[in-house]
C-alpha cells in the first residue's frame, strides 16, 4: 500500500525551493506501440514523485505565491463511464483532491482555457521544453499572452527555466522510504538472479532464463522488469546492450545476465552477473573474471561520503587495466594506457551511474569543473566490465588478441547506497565472488 503522505512532504520542499515561480509539471501520455495498441504505461518520474498519481496526461501546478490551499493544483483526465469499461476507472477530480491531496483539481480539457489565471503573478516558469510537446505548445501560448499584456498588468513571467534544479537535486539524494523500497526492488532482483544462476544449464535458449527471471519480478509483486533483460550468452555478452536474448546457451561459454526489476511505485534494481553455462569456468574465463570482480571490490571501496563518480570509475579502471598487462593483452606502463585511453576496446563504459526512480536516474555528475561529491542516501550502481572481441579496433601499439580470448564478455554490478561512514551493497543476496558462482 503507497503511503500518501510522503509525496505531501515532496511537495512542501519543492514548494519551499520555488519562490515566486510556477512550476508546471505534467504527466506522461500513452505511446503507441503499433496500430491503436498502447504500450504499457509508465509514469513520469518528475510528476510521480511529487503527485504519487498513476493516470496519463494530468498535469500539476505548484504555485507557491497563491494563498494556502490554492498552491497545488491538479488537471486530470475527468470521470466518463462509457471509457472507464474500456480502460478502467479514473480518479476523476474528486479523487484527486481526497485520494491525492490537491488544493484544487480541475478536468484536464480546461488546462488552455485556466493556465493564464494561474500564471498571474509568477516571475518565471518551471516547465521542461522538449519532453511534452501537447502540454508545451499550451503552457507557450499562455506565457506569450502574459508577455503581451505586461505593459498593462505590470508584471508577467519573465523566464522559462528547467526544473532540473530544483527538483533533481531532491530526487538524488534518497529518503528513508525511498531507500526502504530499494532494498525490496534489490533484493527480489537477486533473488531472480540466483535463481537463473541455478536453473541454467547447456542447451536452454537465453529467452527461457530471460522468462524465469521476469516471472520472479512479477510472483514476488514487482510491476516487471525496471528495463529490457540483458541474457547474453558467450560473444552476445561483449554486446553492451544486448535484448534479443533468443540464441541457445552453449556448454563452456559464459552467461551475462543485466536485468532488474521495478515495482508498483517505480522504484528499481539493476543487477548483473556472469557466470560459467556449465557450471566451470575455463582457465581464461576465470583470469578475466577475478580481474573484473577485484575491480568491483576496489570501486566498492571507493564509495563513501566526499567522493565522487570518477574516483570510483578510475578505481576500477586501474584495477582492470593492471590485470590485463598481467595476462599480457595490454602492454606498457599503467599510467600511459590509463591516460590515453588505450584499454577502451576492451572496457568502454564508465563504472556505475545514479539509480531511483529512473534506472539512469537523474542528477548531476559534474557542477561546472567540479565533480559533484557523494552524500549519504544517494543510490549508484558499481559495474566495471571487461568485453574481449574483435568489434573495436586494437590502439596502435597493443598487442592483437588471441582467439582463446575472444567471446567472453563479462559484467558485474550491484546497487550500493551512500552511508554517513561509508556503502552497503544492497544486492549482495546475488552471489558473484568467483568461488561462489563455479
Amino acid at each position: 500500500m503507497i503511503d500518501y503522505s510522503i509525496f505531501r512532504t515532496r511537495r512542501e520542499r519543492f514548494l519551499s525551493q520555488l519562490g515566486d515561480v510556477a512550476a508546471i509539471i505534467p504527466a506522461a501520455s500513452l505511446v503507441t506501440h503499433h496500430a491503436d495498441v498502447e504500450h504499457s504505461f509508465r509514469q513520469d518520474s518528475d510528476f510521480w514523485y511529487l503527485t504519487g498519481f498513476d493516470e496519463p496526461d494530468a498535469v500539476a501546478l505548484f504555485l507557491p505565491y497563491r494563498p494556502i490551499g490554492e498552491q497545488f493544483v491538479l488537471f486530470v483526465n475527468p470521470k466518463e463511464s462509457q471509457l472507464e469499461v474500456w480502460h478502467g476507472s479514473r480518479w476523476g477530480k474528486e479523487g484527486a483532491v481526497e485520494v491525492f491531496g490537491a488544493d484544487i483539481a480541475h478536468s484536464v480539457e480546461d488546462f488552455p482555457r485556466r493556465i493564464g489565471e494561474y500564471l498571474n503573478g509568477s516571475d518565471s516558469i518551471v516547465f521542461r521544453i522538449g519532453k511534452h510537446p501537447k502540454v508545451e505548445s499550451i503552457v507557450l501560448k499562455a506565457w506569450a499572452e502574459q508577455l503581451d499584456l505586461s505593459a498593462r498588468k505590470g508584471s508577467a513571467p519573465n523566464a522559462l527555466i528547467a526544473p532540473c534544479p530544483f527538483l533533481h537535486q531532491l530526487r538524488l539524494r534518497k529518503e528513508p522510504y525511498e531507500i526502504e523500497r530499494m532494498r525490496i526492488a534489490a533484493r527480489i532482483s537477486a533473488e531472480a538472479h540466483e535463481l537463473a544462476r541455478k536453473k541454467t544449464c547447456p542447451g536452454m535458449n537465453e529467452r527461457q532464463v530471460q522468462a524465469l527471471i521476469e516471472q520472479y519480478f512479477l510472483e514476488q509483486g514487482a510491476r516487471g522488469p525496471a528495463y529490457g533483460s540483458i541474457v547474453a550468452g558467450g560473444d552476445n555478452g561483449c554486446v553492451l546492450h544486448y535484448t534479443a536474448n533468443n540464441a541457445v546457451l552453449n556448454d563452456g561459454d559464459l552467461l551475462l545476465i543485466d536485468a532488474g526489476c521495478s515495482l508498483e511505485d517505480y522504484y528499481n534494481a539493476d543487477i548483473t552477473r556472469t557466470f560459467p553455462v556449465n557450471g566451470s569456468f575455463t582457465s581464461e574465463q576465470r583470469a578475466l573474471y577475478e580481474i573484473v570482480f577485484s575491480a568491483q571490490q576496489a570501486a566498492i571501496r571507493a564509495v563513501s561520503p566526499g567522493q565522487n563518480a570518477e574516483f570510483i570509475h578510475q578505481a576500477a579502471v586501474r584495477v582492470l587495466v593492471e590485470g590485463l598487462v598481467d595476462l599480457g593483452l595490454l602492454v606498457g606502463d599503467i599510467d600511459e594506457i590509463i591516460e590515453q585511453g588505450n584499454y577502451c576496446h576492451l572496457y568502454m563504459h564508465r563504472t556505475g551511474h545514479w539509480l531511483g526512480l529512473d534506472v539512469h536516474d537523474v542528477g548531476a555528475y559534474r557542477l561546472g569543473e567540479y565533480p559533484v561529491k557523494l552524500e549519504p542516501g544517494m543510490v549508484l550502481t558499481v559495474e566495471p566490465g571487461l568485453y574481449i572481441s574483435d568489434r573495436l579496433p586494437v590502439p596502435e601499439g597493443q598487442p592483437s588478441i588471441d582467439e582463446c580470448w575472444k567471446g567472453i564478455g563479462i559484467r558485474i554490478e550491484d546497487d550500493v547506497l551512500v552511508t554517513l561512514d561509508g556503502n552497503e551493497v544492497l544486492t549482495t543476496e546475488a552471489k558473484s565472488a568467483p568461488g561462489e558462482i563455479d
